[in-house]
């Protein structure tokens, strides 16, 4: 392994740490850590640590999960963009997380943030960096949308002024079910294939991006958390789920990348809720908050 990559792979190790370990303090209830390693015959080789947290007080489904593998043949979701690099030997690590509330006044979360490195054909190592953050209001509240979209500008901006505009647009544009017209949530931050700064400070725009996440959300969580509601919020909840399904088995690159390249799926699938409902052409009551919702939220709008 080399120096750079240990680096990345310490940093993403410390990280998981450092979020579940703030979650555990916040809704009482401690993380199953299931670490695990790919066998010489399977078609990954590396190893990594699924965190999961399920049935908590504050949390219905937590799931935070560290891997680093090493495959022979990079996966066509990891090449779209470099042809040039597709079938050969590649090492891939990153930090994917989750979180599914239990209360529908607060939103779910995702973060991921990954390195993957292939040497190429003249022996030189190519590497790139992608992530981001997005949340997903069942209930929207624009003092949130405005809160996590801020805090998401700030962990970028030191490194560009144009990158903030250029990640949320491509976190719309990412996160978005075409087969319903309609956004996952609020957005964020998202990038991928980028290597543009240069080792260093790629590695430092991650760092800024992760270390960003508990900063973003937390203060929503505990904003929220202890609101009242009844079986009409939790059957919207229960429903709005059911999108966040359909985006990450359909459409997610990072769900397709693990199952292509043979990674481990029950820790590629820790970002599916525990319970979810479908209802066939499902519409809101007419100046409801659940139609606010999809009025106000699900529309792209400069939050921050």
């Amino acid at each position: 392994m080399s120096q750079s990559v240990e680096r990345v792979s310490s940093y993403l190790r410390g990280l998981q740490s450092r979020i579940t370990s703030a979650l555990t303090e916040l809704d009482g209830t401690p993380f199953l850590s299931d670490a695990w390693q790919k066998s010489a015959d399977e078609p990954l080789q590396g190893q990594g640590v699924t965190q999961i947290l399920e049935n908590g007080s504050v949390f219905e489904r937590a799931g935070c999960g560290f891997s680093h593998v090493r495959g022979a043949k990079l996966p066509p979701s990891a090449t779209q963009h470099r042809p040039e690099l597709s079938g050969l030997p590649f090492e891939a690590m990153g930090v994917s997380l989750v979180f599914h509330p239990r209360n529908p006044y607060v939103p779910t979360v995702h973060m991921n943030v990954r390195m993957i490195s292939v040497v190429n054909a003249a022996g030189a190592t190519v590497a790139w960096f992608g992530g981001g953050m997005d949340l997903t209001p069942y209930y929207g509240f624009e003092e949130d949308a405005a809160h996590f979209h801020q805090t998401c500008r700030n962990a970028v901006a030191p490194f560009g002024e144009d990158l903030y505009p250029r990640f949320k647009a491509w976190c719309d544009t990412y996160f978005y079910l075409k087969h319903r017209q309609e956004p996952r949530g609020v957005g964020g931050i998202f990038f991928d294939d980028f290597s543009e700064l240069g080792f260093d400070k790629d590695f430092q725009l991650l760092r800024s991006v992760g270390d960003g996440l508990l900063e973003a959300y937390l203060p929503i969580v505990k904003r929220r958390k202890d609101t009242p509601y009844g079986e009409r919020e939790r059957e919207h909840q229960l429903y709005r789920r059911g999108r966040y399904v359909e985006f990450n088995l359909v459409w997610d690159r990072g769900t397709h990348f693990g199952l292509q390249s043979g990674g481990r799926t029950e820790s590629i699938l820790l970002s599916m809720p525990p319970l979810v409902s479908w209802s066939y052409q499902k519409q809101p009551e007419p100046g409801s908050a659940e139609a606010r919702l999809y009025t106000d939220f699900l529309v792209p709008r400069d939050w921050a």
